[in-house]
């Protein structure tokens, strides 16, 4: 079977969330979906997957409910079921952040369409930042785009803070993976007084639909959410693994490493990791191998990946 899968947000004011969340729970499981959808009073985000016919009858469900025609959706592919189930959760924002400043429902910087941000890219005058966290940029970035080396979203507040300045850096564009991020950053540097701030619509992943590989500006592969670990040109997936033991995301030549032990250790984490920590990560990579995918959103506070972070963009 060939899952399909959907990448989504939409900012819109929601309410009544319990209901919400039981409702749209209840939806996926009737429907076959898996995956992970985050529901807060600023709007919903997330990622699922499931057939074809499936996913259909789910997206025109979260359409009548979050409008989410009007946010950003991105379609791809997996071979295997991506997810091991189906996870519906309530968060203070879809996105975090922690600035109410940035808020995208009032103000956001100016999209830029993937057809046109190879051209931006070319302009001397701009600076091009990857709104992403290190475990991302790690194995794939945009030419001459900025690595922030922020470890989650929230450090973006103090890059900028030590990194830009209104008066120096008067044009300023921003991509990460799905594009719901650059929402949250170009409403807050617009709110810090940065007044030329561009995004890419759609993020990586529009671009990696649209453009061509031989017309691409995108080295390496875009990391993805769910057990696909990455995908690359035409959101095929890539031959990424993932380091349960520190959330890495490793290249086939990491998995030939001596200190590679699938669901322990890898080349990053392998020399500070203890004995103790290393026999409980093999005690859970064997639970995780016998344990088969379920649609239950009891387990929220374990990713499918084995990863402890929930971001779909």
């Amino acid at each position: 079977m060939t899952w399909n899968v959907a990448a989504l947000y939409h900012f819109t004011t929601l309410d009544d969330l319990p209901r919400l969340q039981t409702a749209t729970k209840d939806a996926c499981l009737n429907n076959n979906i898996c995956g992970t959808l985050l529901i807060a009073p600023e709007g919903i985000n997330g990622t699922i997957a499931g057939a074809a016919d499936d996913l259909d009858r789910i997206m025109a469900f979260l359409d009548r409910t979050f409008g989410i025609g009007r946010g950003e959706i991105k379609y791809s592919t997996a071979s295997e079921q991506p997810f091991m189930r189906m996870k519906v959760r309530l968060k203070r924002e879809i996105v975090t952040l922690r600035a109410p400043e940035a808020n995208p429902a009032k103000q956001v910087g100016k999209y830029v369409a993937p057809e046109d941000w190879n051209d931006l890219l070319d302009d001397p005058d701009l600076i091009v930042i990857d709104t992403r966290n290190i475990y991302e940029t790690k194995i794939g970035m945009f030419d001459g785009a900025v690595d922030p080396k922020t470890q989650n979203f929230t450090d973006f507040k103090e890059y900028v803070a030590h990194n830009l300045d209104p008066q120096k850096n008067r044009k300023v564009a921003m991509y990460c993976t799905g594009g719901i991020r650059c929402e949250k950053a170009s409403s807050y540097m617009l709110a810090k007084g940065f007044e030329d701030v561009y995004h890419l619509k759609g993020g990586i992943l529009k671009y990696l639909e649209t453009i061509p590989a031989d017309q691409s500006k995108w080295r390496g592969s875009c990391f993805v959410f769910d057990r696909r670990v990455a995908v690359d040109h035409g959101l095929k997936e890539s031959a990424h693994k993932i380091c349960f033991g520190c959330r890495m995301p490793l290249e086939p030549e990491d998995l030939r490493e001596p200190s590679y032990e699938p669901g322990v250790s890898c080349p990053h984490c392998y020399e500070g990791l203890s004995a103790e920590k290393a026999e409980n990560l093999r005690m859970r990579h064997r639970q995780m191998a016998d344990e088969k995918p379920v649609h239950d959103s009891a387990q929220d506070k374990k990713s499918d990946t084995g990863q402890t972070y929930v971001e779909t963009g």
